[in-house]
């Protein structure tokens, strides 16, 4: 089974509401896209294909790799096919497997079930032929099979990424509230900055949308922080193909930027957080950190992005005091952040309304299972409408 040489089905999977963004990125790399659906990308390739997928997508959760699909109505008819299946030839007898699952079958009442049916199907057939049987269990560190069955309909993967790829392995300490790194990115990347003007993130929390944007700036994908993907634990990996392509990602890495790119917070610690995140992520040196109320933040003359992603009043904070930061908020932008453009992203519909301007866009994103929208604001330097003549 040579999967690293032979192409198959990959599919890349994302959070909801993030696959034209990813679509953007994969697009980027010179990949064909078959099919796009609410949570993902189907694409063709072998697992060395998957190899830049992995270590180049900002918005991507997981890479798989198709090892095919097949009917199988209930789990005896499953573990019937997998058994069949040489996984002597893609896990070593002498290591270590986890699985996971995708599944809606009626005669599942848990994922778990149908993961150990898998399970039990690889250990078997690999001690049938090897003699000894790898280990098993719960983490994602070494080689990792997917299962997705719904109803009789059944398919097999190879999971290359292994830990998720929506976390970008930089953010040691969270912070409060955070928001997830591939989301991050998302938003950013629907803000169409051009990553040449200024940046400003006031009430930036943990970093994560500073540090995202310095990421983007200088070309520097989640790859850059990551040694350990489920790829490298498939029989037949050749690591000199994993670090051509970090190669690649540092000759092509931007060192320096010539803009501003802004992080404030009036918590000491939360801009604490965000220095150290940032130095994990190499990009200190960077961003302009300050600990200050929001409206106290310097906006460079030069026009660029303004991005809040205050509380939503959900988790944290009191409903009633949000809404006069909200209103702080707009009152900032219009008077502070002129010829830029602003966006706020809430889950929170009520709280928006106080901002006091009027949104040019409303797009749609979910945090977690929470129906969110990025706003955008024009801030025009003085009136959009022309002045009325004299009479």
């Amino acid at each position: 089974m040579q999967v690293f040489n032979t192409p198959s089905k990959i599919i890349l999977t994302c959070n909801k509401r993030l696959s034209s963004y990813l679509r953007e990125e994969v697009e980027a790399l010179g990949f064909d896209i078959k099919r796009e659906f609410q949570t993902g990308l189907e694409l063709e390739g072998s697992v060395n294909d998957c190899i830049p997928l992995n270590i180049n997508l900002r918005c991507v959760s997981q890479v798989l790799y198709s090892l095919g699909s097949f009917k199988a109505a209930d789990p005896k008819e499953l573990y019937d096919h997998l058994v069949t299946i040489e996984w002597e030839k893609l896990i070593d007898f002498a290591g270590y497997f986890s699985v996971t699952s995708n599944v809606n079958n009626e005669h599942i009442l848990t994922p778990l079930y149908a993961n150990v049916k898998v399970k039990d199907a690889i250990v078997d057939r690999i001690k049938q032929v090897k003699g000894i049987r790898p280990n098993s269990g719960p983490d994602l560190n070494k080689a990792v099979i997917h299962l997705y069955w719904q109803d009789d309909n059944a398919e097999i993967f190879i999971d290359t990424s292994g830990e998720t790829l929506a976390k970008h392995s930089y953010r040691k300490i969270p912070g409060k509230a955070p928001m997830l790194e591939a989301l991050a990115a998302s938003t950013i990347m629907a803000t169409g900055w051009d990553k040449k003007s200024p940046f400003i993130n006031p009430m930036c929390g943990s970093g994560t949308l500073a540090i995202e944007a310095a990421l983007l700036a200088t070309d520097k994908p989640p790859g850059f922080f990551r040694m350990n993907y489920a790829f490298m634990h498939i029989l037949g990996y050749d690591e000199q193909v994993f670090f051509n392509e970090r190669r690649i990602l540092k000759d092509k890495a931007i060192k320096q930027i010539d803009f501003k790119i802004v992080a404030t917070d009036i918590s000491d610690d939360a801009v604490d957080i965000a220095r150290k995140n940032a130095k994990t992520a190499g990009v200190d040196h960077l961003i302009d950190f300050a600990v200050c109320d929001f409206a106290e933040t310097e906006v460079p003359e030069t026009p660029g992005v303004v991005f809040f992603n205050p509380e939503y009043g959900e988790r944290l904070g009191v409903h009633f005091k949000l809404e006069a930061t909200y209103k702080r908020i707009g009152d900032f932008m219009k008077q502070q952040c002129k010829g830029y453009k602003g966006y706020i992203f809430t889950g929170n519909p009520d709280l928006a309304k106080k901002i006091g301007l009027k949104a040019a866009r409303k797009i749609e994103f979910y945090n977690g299972k929470l129906d969110c929208r990025l706003l955008e604001y024009e801030l025009y330097d003085g009136s959009k409408r022309e002045p009325k003549p004299e009479e």
